[in-house]
C-alpha cells in the first residue's frame, strides 16, 4: 500500500514538474532563433510624441538619476513630456525634481499602488500624445532610448516591451537577480517572439499606444498592474511586441530582504491573476486565442527557483527510496539545468555567477517561505527599498 502511494505521488509530481520543464525548454531553445525585427523605412520621418510616466513611491535614493537620464535624451524635447507621480517623497527630493523640466504630481495614498499612480497621471495629461512610456523610478535610460523606440514603432503598434537589464551587479544577489531577469527575457520574450507569439510585459520599459492605454488602464486595480495589462491585451488579441536591442537599465536587488519582499509581491500577483483568469482557459482554447491560453498556463507554473529546488530535492529523496523511481528525476533535473544555461546570456556566464550560485539555497528557502505569506499580499503594495 505504501509503495503504491509512493508511485502515485511520484508520477503526479513528475507530471507537473515535467510539463513545467518542457515548457521552459521549448521557449529557451526557441530564443536562440530570435531575430531583430526588420522595419520598412518610413517615407517621411515621424517623431512620435511620448508621455513618459514614472511612478515613484519613497524612491528618494534613485529618482533624481532616473529623471536626469530621461531629460538628457537625444530626442526632440518638444516631443516628449515627463511626469513623476511622487508618493511619500522627501521635500528636498521634490525640490530637486522641480529643477528639471518635469511635471511633478505629489500624491499621498493610504494604500499606494502603481496602478493608482498611473491612473492619476493619466487624469492629469492632455490627449495630445501618440504613445505612453512607463518607467520605474530606479530605471536609467541610455541617451538614445526614445530615439530607438521612435524608430522601432509603426502606426500599427499597440504595445512594445523594451529590454530591461541590470544597471549594476555589485553583490551576489544582484547577479542572481540580473540572471533571472535575462532568463525571463530569453524564455518569455525572445523565445515567444521567435515562435510568433506574444511577449510578456515586465512592469517598466513598456510602451503603449496612448489611446489604448488611457481607455484600458482604469480597469487595472491590483498590485500586478503589468499582468492585468497583459491579460487585457491578450483578451483583445493584441500581440505584445518585444525588442531585445532597446535597453533600459534597472536596479537589481542586492540583499536577501529585498529579494524576499520583491518575490512575495510577484508571487501574490501571479496567484491572484491565476485565480481570476483560470476560468477563461477553456474559452481561450475554444476561440483559438493561443496567446491568452499560454499566459494562463504560465501562471500555473512554479517560479524557476522553486522548480529547480523542488526537482533537486525530489531527486535526492527518491534516490534514497527507490532508484527505479529516482533516475528519471535526475534526467529531468539535467534537462532543466541545460534549459536555464541556454537562457543565460554569454556575458553573464562568468566566475561571479558561479560564486553567486552558493546563495541559491538561501533564496530557495526565502521563496518557499513566501508561499505561506501570500494572504493579503495582493491587496497592498510591498515596497522594494533601494539604497
Amino acid at each position: 500500500m505504501v509503495n503504491s502511494l509512493l508511485h502515485i505521488a511520484d508520477w503526479l509530481l513528475f507530471l507537473y514538474t515535467g510539463v513545467s520543464v518542457a515548457y521552459l525548454a521549448i521557449f529557451s531553445f526557441a530564443s536562440l532563433f530570435y531575430r531583430k525585427k526588420k522595419h520598412i523605412h518610413k517615407k517621411e520621418k515621424v517623431a512620435y510624441k511620448f508621455a513618459v510616466i514614472v511612478p515613484a513611491y519613497k524612491e528618494d535614493a534613485v529618482i533624481i538619476d532616473a529623471v536626469r537620464s530621461i531629460i538628457k535624451q537625444d530626442y526632440p524635447r518638444d516631443r516628449f513630456n515627463v511626469t513623476v507621480v511622487a508618493d511619500g517623497m522627501k521635500d528636498e527630493t521634490l525640490e530637486s525634481l522641480h529643477k528639471f523640466e518635469t511635471k511633478i504630481l505629489n500624491v499621498d495614498y493610504p494604500l499606494p499602488t502603481k496602478a493608482k499612480a498611473l491612473n492619476f497621471a493619466l487624469n492629469n495629461l492632455e490627449d495630445e500624445f501618440d504613445f505612453v512610456i512607463i518607467l520605474d523610478a530606479d530605471n536609467i535610460c541610455p541617451s538614445d532610448y526614445l530615439s530607438r523606440i521612435n524608430e522601432y514603432l509603426s502606426p500599427s503598434t499597440t504595445v512594445l516591451q523594451t529590454h530591461r537589464t541590470a544597471k549594476k551587479i555589485n553583490t551576489p544577489y544582484a547577479m542572481l537577480d540580473a540572471v533571472s531577469e535575462e532568463m525571463n527575457n530569453s524564455i518569455f520574450r525572445k523565445g515567444h517572439t521567435a515562435l510568433g507569439m506574444s511577449a510578456a510585459l515586465i512592469g517598466s520599459g513598456m510602451v503603449f499606444r496612448f489611446d489604448w492605454f488611457k481607455e484600458n488602464m482604469p480597469k487595472v486595480t491590483s498590485i500586478g498592474e503589468d499582468k492585468e495589462l497583459e491579460f487585457l491585451l491578450l483578451q483583445q488579441q493584441i500581440l505584445i511586441d518585444y525588442s531585445d536591442t532597446i535597453y533600459v537599465l534597472d536596479e537589481k536587488i542586492d540583499r536577501p530582504k529585498s529579494f524576499y519582499n520583491q518575490r512575495r509581491r510577484w508571487l501574490a500577483a501571479q496567484f491572484s491573476q491565476l485565480r481570476e483568469n483560470f476560468p477563461d482557459l477553456l474559452t481561450a482554447l475554444q476561440k483559438r486565442n493561443i496567446n491568452l491560453a499560454d499566459k494562463i498556463f504560465q501562471q500555473m507554473l512554479l517560479p524557476r527557483l522553486l522548480l529547480l529546488g523542488l526537482t533537486f530535492i525530489l531527486a535526492i529523496l527518491f534516490s534514497f527510496a527507490e532508484w527505479n523511481i529516482a533516475y528519471k528525476w535526475w534526467i529531468l533535473l539535467t534537462i532543466l539545468i541545460i534549459t536555464l544555461i541556454i537562457a543565460i546570456p554569454k556575458r553573464l556566464k562568468n566566475k561571479a555567477l558561479l560564486k553567486s550560485l552558493f546563495r541559491l539555497p538561501l533564496l530557495f528557502i526565502l521563496m518557499f517561505l513566501n508561499l505561506f505569506r501570500l494572504k493579503g499580499a495582493s491587496k497592498k503594495f510591498i515596497h522594494t527599498e533601494h539604497k
